[in-house]
């Protein structure tokens, strides 16, 4: 089993501005192991001017000159483009990241899609909260998450991108999943 988990954080809609990225975490797991090599993060530029939502989360309010002065998507389009299409791509509430990614490359062939939201709901459909942090919580799955991604912490794309990838791991692994019957484009 190989596949990509996926975060963005992102601007939110303000001030007349649409949604746009600032920052993207993904970890690549095979075999069931992440692999430390293959944690990687970037920011992407955001004009130092432009407005986030207030209720945005993340650090981006400490960060504004270094978004600033980072790369643009298009500009990272290539790398992008070799860890992202054709593989498996597993993210929490995956609509998110498929409507920056869509939007931004919209003739690529992104996929299959595989959402950790709607796999929890389907196995455990009474818990409280499908929030990801309150699901790591509950499987007890901090520890791991901690030690893939420390000194971060949750609304930082490579924590949150780290933690959907042992929440699949888990998934798959508690219920047997194939994750063929899965896919989606």
């Amino acid at each position: 089993m190989r596949f990509v988990a996926l975060d963005f954080e992102t601007t939110g809609v303000a001030a007349g501005f649409p949604n746009e990225p600032w920052q993207l975490g993904l970890v690549a797991v095979e075999d069931g192991r992440v692999l430390a090599e293959t944690k990687w993060e970037t920011y992407f530029q955001v004009d130092a001017a432009r407005p986030f939502s207030p209720r945005a989360p993340g650090r981006w309010a400490q960060m504004r000159e270094e978004l600033a002065a980072a790369p643009t998507f298009q500009e990272l389009w290539p790398e992008l483009a070799e860890r992202l299409v054709g593989v498996p791509l597993v993210a929490h509430n995956a609509t998110t990241e498929r409507t920056v990614l869509v939007k931004r490359a919209p003739l690529t062939p992104f996929g299959p899609w595989l959402d950790t939201l709607e796999i929890v709901r389907k196995f455990w459909p009474i818990l409280k909260s499908y929030k990801l942090g309150d699901l790591i919580r509950t499987f007890g799955l901090e520890g791991e998450v901690q030690a893939l991604c420390p000194d971060r912490t949750w609304h930082d794309a490579l924590y949150d991108a780290c933690a959907g990838a042992v929440l699949f791991k888990y998934v798959v692994g508690i219920t047997g999943l194939n994750i063929d019957g899965l896919r989606r484009g």
